[in-house]
């Protein structure tokens, strides 16, 4: 049963003790026609209280036994005054009551709450942000744990929406998802609902759908869950310039909105006090302690849960990543993010053609996993047209050389897993790579 639904079960017995108290009312007051109108209202709601039960806990509930004998009490009772017996008011109150008790009792000890859990991923790249707390839920067997995938749009130039995406299909086989319009928010409303996107309608390259809005969800939920779908470097939380850096990532509407925020670590959240109470005030501050916990990423528990000799690697990329004896050669995790992109514009452009040059040299004893943001094509459309040619073309001559792997995929976790190194810009796959003790050096633009 539900928390709310159990509530409403209680909130049944009082009513049915009150209605008690106005029987023995009447009856002293020999207004034996009033008291009948209550015994029929009381025998109606213990059918509407079995009723609620059944649906929720079966007919086999010991509940349902106790409602029974409660309504014969109730029918024993009105059969007497409407046959106009003398009555004992007091025995008969005293029966009634007795019997609601018993009801109240196995309502509170006899029925669990469960719990229903809503997780709201967008991009299945990003699922890793959720999914060992969506196994907890799983596991819990007081908890119904429901994965519900929500579209996103592409976003033109000028804001407006343009194509909409649907990745429900490329997330694990062991984890069933619903289609999210299939879900009826309105009615079930979840107890507790989680996001990793907290932007509203605040991304320029991207949006959900406005119904997922964060501050639309909240009134569905009494609880609202955002942890975020990036981890970010170990910040030092006296140190200013650090916090300035880490204000745009704390100051977004799903943050403002939530009712609680899980972060990477106590430096981090920290971090996220201090800015947001520099955002909204000083009186502010106790309310952003209570909110945020530094609980840690789910990201770092995924990639850590993932063994090498477990991952299931493609054909094709074997043929990439073995030697001609069998052995494997170093695997180079390389990655290109978007902020790179978006500050080096033509020079990136230079820098990626620069870097695939030098490995496809050295292909015979190194392999390059090139995957870059599973945004970065989305972003030059909506920000940087004039360079989605160029980067396009780059992409598919590598493609069509196959010499390295190109990993466009939803499961960054196994490119993760998978190298002996990583080459690339500063993004949140860096620390990810720490965590999972993968070597790691940034690249830099203006060396070629």
């Amino acid at each position: 049963m539900r928390k709310a639904q159990k509530k409403q079960a209680e909130d049944f017995i009082v009513l049915l003790g009150q209605a008690h108290d106005e029987i023995k009312k009447v009856v002293e007051k020999r207004n034996i026609q009033a008291a009948l109108q209550l015994l029929a209202d009381c025998q109606d709601g213990a059918l509407s209280l079995g009723g609620l039960i059944e649906r929720t806990e079966g007919e086999g509930a010991e509940v349902i036994l106790l409602l029974e004998e409660y309504c014969e009490v109730l029918y024993q009772f009105y059969t007497q005054l409407s046959e106009e017996e003398s009555v004992n008011i007091h025995k008969e109150y005293k029966k009634l009551n007795q019997s609601l008790t018993r009801i109240r009792n196995s309502i509170k000890n006899e029925i669990k709450v469960r719990q229903e859990v809503v997780f709201l991923p967008y991009k299945a790249s990003m699922w890793d942000s959720l999914e060992s707390v969506w196994r907890a839920a799983k596991e819990d067997p007081d908890c119904d744990a429901y994965v519900i995938p929500i579209p996103y749009y592409d976003r033109n130039p000028d804001g407006s929406f343009a194509a909409l995406h649907d990745e429900a299909d490329l997330y694990p086989k062991d984890v069933p998802v619903i289609h999210y319009q299939s879900y009826d928010f309105e009615n079930r409303k979840p107890d507790l609902i989680f996001i990793h996107n907290p932007y509203d309608d605040c991304n320029y390259v991207t949006s959900v759908p406005p119904f997922f809005y964060s501050e639309n969800l909240k009134r569905f939920t009494e609880k609202l869950v955002y942890i975020p779908y990036f981890i970010l470097g170990e910040p030092n939380p006296e140190n200013q310039e650090e916090i300035e850096g880490i204000k745009p990532f704390c100051l977004n509407p799903g943050v403002f909105h939530a009712d609680q925020i899980i972060v990477q670590s106590e430096a981090m959240r920290q971090i996220y006090i201090k800015a947001l109470t520099e955002y909204a005030g000083a009186d502010t501050e106790k309310y952003w302690e209570e909110k945020i916990l530094g609980l840690g990423s789910p990201k770092v528990d995924k990639v850590l849960s993932i063994k090498k000799e477990q991952i299931e690697v493609p054909e094709e990329w074997l043929q990439v990543f073995q030697k001609s004896d069998g052995s494997w050669k170093k695997v180079i995790f390389y990655n290109t993010g978007i902020s790179a992109m978006l500050q080096h514009n033509e020079k990136m452009i230079g820098k990626i053609q620069n870097v695939l040059q030098i490995f496809k040299e050295h292909q015979n004893e190194v392999a390059l996993l090139w995957r870059p943001h599973p945004l970065l094509k989305t972003t030059l459309e909506s920000m940087r047209p004039k360079l989605l040619e160029a980067y396009r073309g780059i992409v598919e001559k590598y493609q069509a050389e196959g010499w390295g792997i190109y990993d466009d995929t939803a499961d960054m976790d196994r490119a993760v897993v998978l190298a002996d190194g990583y080459y690339g810009d500063w993004s949140s796959v860096v620390h990810l790579c720490q965590n999972a003790g993968v070597p790691v050096m940034i690249q830099d633009v203006t060396v070629e």
